[in-house]
Parts: C-alpha cells; sequence; structure tokens
C-alpha cells in the first residue's frame, strides 16, 4: 500500500516519519503527473511546492487553523491532503474538482483567490475576527516571491505589522 492512499487530513501526517515524508512527496508527485497529464491543469508550480504543502499540512491543522494561499493554482497537494484525492480524476472539468481553492469543496479552502496579492489583505481580515472568535486557529499566509512585490501584498504586510498582538505566520515560496 502507498503511503499516499493512508492520507486524508492532518492526523494522517502527524504520525508519519521524515523518511514516510519523503516517500509521500515523490508519490505526490508520480499522482500529479499522472492526473494532470490527463485533465489539465497546473503541473510545475503544485510540483514546487510539495515538500512545502507536507510541511505545512504536518503543523498546521487546516479544518481549524487558515491557510491562505495567495496563489491559488498551487493548491493541489494542500487539496491532495485535505481527502480529494480521488476527485482528481475530474480536475478541472464540470462537476469536478475545482482548479483553484474552492469554499464549496471543502472547509479547508477559506481563501478563494486565483491570483495574485491578496493573501495578505485575507490574512489580516481572518486576525481581526480571530479576535472575535477564537475558534479560529493560526493563520498562515502562503505568498510566492512574483505576489509579494505587489502593492496590494504590501498594505496588507504594512497592515499586519501595525497590528499587536496579532500573529500572523507568513510564508514567502522564493522558488529556491
Amino acid at each position: 500500500m502507498h503511503i499516499l492512499e493512508t492520507i486524508h487530513g492532518h492526523q494522517d501526517l502527524v504520525g508519519l516519519t521524515e523518511a514516510q515524508r519523503k516517500v509521500l512527496c515523490q508519490e505526490i508527485r508520480e499522482f500529479l503527473i499522472s492526473h494532470v497529464s490527463k485533465t489539465g491543469g497546473h503541473v510545475a508550480s503544485n510540483l514546487g511546492v510539495v515538500e512545502l504543502t507536507v510541511a505545512i499540512e504536518t503543523v498546521f491543522d487546516t479544518a481549524k487553523d487558515r491557510l491562505v494561499f495567495d496563489v491559488g493554482h498551487q493548491c493541489y497537494t494542500h487539496k491532495i491532503l485535505t481527502g480529494r484525492s480521488k476527485d482528481f480524476v475530474k480536475l478541472r472539468q464540470k462537476n469536478g474538482l475545482n482548479g483553484f481553492l474552492s469554499y464549496d469543496e471543502s472547509e479547508h479552502d477559506v481563501w478563494e483567490a486565483g491570483h495574485s496579492s491578496t493573501a495578505l489583505s485575507a490574512a489580516s481580515g481572518f486576525l481581526e475576527a480571530k479576535e472575535i472568535d477564537n475558534s479560529i486557529g493560526e493563520v498562515i499566509t502562503f505568498i510566492g516571491d512574483g505576489s509579494i512585490q505587489n502593492g496590494l501584498a504590501f498594505e496588507g504586510l504594512n497592515y499586519i505589522g501595525s497590528q499587536k498582538p496579532q500573529k500572523a505566520i507568513i510564508i514567502l515560496n522564493d522558488n529556491d
């Protein structure tokens, strides 16, 4: 049995060893290439964030913690790790799995931006909501080097930085 077949959410990732996580990452890459080559979709952007997404999904429980992707087309590993691997046969097809994040698909998809520079502003909104309702866990923003340079991203970063004692976790993916 492949490790990937046993993963349906955060709890399944927590107990894996480092060696098992490496195998899982390779299985995810093979899965992505196999499925996306048949359905179409974003291959390279997802292959580049496999380890990063596995690490995020292992450390944080995205059913409670808010993971905000700035570039939604990098979310395929997130979808796989949150129980949607069986739906990849209909990726980007009518009545199938969305190519981006979708509120309708999963409680783990909390921000429906397809592209660029809105995640930090969204994170500031989640941080404000967390002040009112403590049911929100950590707020994690996953932003790329092409998005961070946008004025909207800088406005969100400036706002987050001005709010005390709010804590945001910002992961800059510099594609290296």
